[in-house]
């Protein structure tokens, strides 16, 4: 029986990758500041372990790979990326960065937000493991008050929560709808306390922070619900009458799917948002980013009437200021543009 392979060190794995790269031995050795023979060294002495050849050294003047070769080159990149990825981790740690991030948001945030926010913070953070959950209402800083969750981005807080610290990171306006054949959108202007006699969808609170805070609640009878989607889908559907963020059903009314009720109970319908974080945990350089880039967001959506193109030209400013040299060991740091 053959013998198993041996275990091949790091540095020929980066070897055999580089020789693959340049496309030959003399060019890796230039590449890695190493003589021609040590390079052939090397390789030899990595099939050798792996008891297999790697380069078709007879039929070419250049090293090409064999069919082992050719296995073996996607393992060996994944090995080598997998420790450049360690390297990196454990670099952002030696600056106080943090290993993983969870970050818990409000349903009620816009897609368009949540999207840039990610994406940004992908490319600036690629080292820190980010765990994404969505709630609603109160069970947003319930996750912060239990440390489930770092950071949150939550809706209006009634009440002051000891040991939670708070940043506006703008607003979202909600607005009463209902499908077209729903009686209360055929009656156009509707008299006071029209809403009540019809059913009211209402979005549940899974945690116990809003107990008896009913908002925006005039309905008799009203169906809780889960989530904002299956909330938006018995709106659509003709099945009660519910207040919706603006964005989400901005389409759907433009379309003709929903109309924007008119009822004297409907006031101002913005909410504020915060960021919100235990005072005894204060946030780490990622955590810190995130918040500062909802920031960032609100202050550019406070000067555009479309969301969809603020936050497209703040993901253009994002690029040009990533792609500004920035001095060692402060890129990863820098704040949002």
């Amino acid at each position: 029986m053959p013998s198993a392979p041996g275990s091949p060190t790091l540095d020929q794995l980066q070897v055999f990758l580089a020789v693959v790269d340049v496309g030959s031995f003399a060019g890796a050795a230039r590449k890695l500041g190493r003589a021609t023979s040590v390079i052939s060294y090397s390789i030899a002495n990595l099939e050798a372990q792996l008891g297999v050849s790697l380069f078709d050294r007879e039929s070419t003047r250049k090293p090409q790979l064999t069919e082992a070769g050719r296995a073996v080159l996607s393992e060996a990149r994944r090995v080598a990326n997998g420790v450049d990825g360690l390297r990196s981790k454990v670099k952002g740690l030696l600056h106080g960065l943090e290993s993983e991030l969870h970050l818990v948001l409000d349903v009620m945030l816009t897609p368009c937000r949540v999207v840039d926010a990610l994406k940004t913070f992908r490319a600036e953070f690629p080292t820190v493991s980010l765990h994404l959950y969505m709630e609603a209402l109160g069970a947003v800083p319930q996750m912060v008050l239990d440390r489930k969750a770092s950071v949150g981005i939550c809706g209006p807080l009634d009440v002051e929560i000891p040991g939670l610290e708070r940043i506006g990171v703008g607003s979202v306006e909600l607005i009463p709808v209902a499908a077209p054949d729903h009686p209360l959108a055929r009656a156009g202007r509707n008299p006071p306390g029209a809403g009540r006699d019809y059913i009211q969808l209402v979005l549940a609170d899974r945690s116990g922070l809003s107990d008896g805070k009913d908002r925006g609640v005039i309905g008799l009878q009203t169906w809780r619900l889960a989530d904002l989607g299956s909330k938006h889908m018995l709106l659509r559907e003709g099945i009660g009458w519910g207040y919706m963020p603006e964005p989400f059903v901005h389409e759907d009314i433009d379309r003709g799917r929903l109309v924007r009720l008119d009822i004297p109970e409907y006031k101002d319908g913005f909410i504020r948002l915060h960021a919100i974080y235990r005072t005894d945990t204060p946030p780490g350089p990622a955590a810190s980013w995130l918040i500062a880039r909802f920031e960032t967001q609100a202050k550019i959506l406070a000067k555009f009437s479309d969301e969809h193109a603020a936050l497209v030209t703040l993901q253009a400013d994002a690029k040009k200021s990533r792609a500004i040299k920035q001095p060692e060991g402060r890129k990863q740091f820098q704040a949002a543009p």
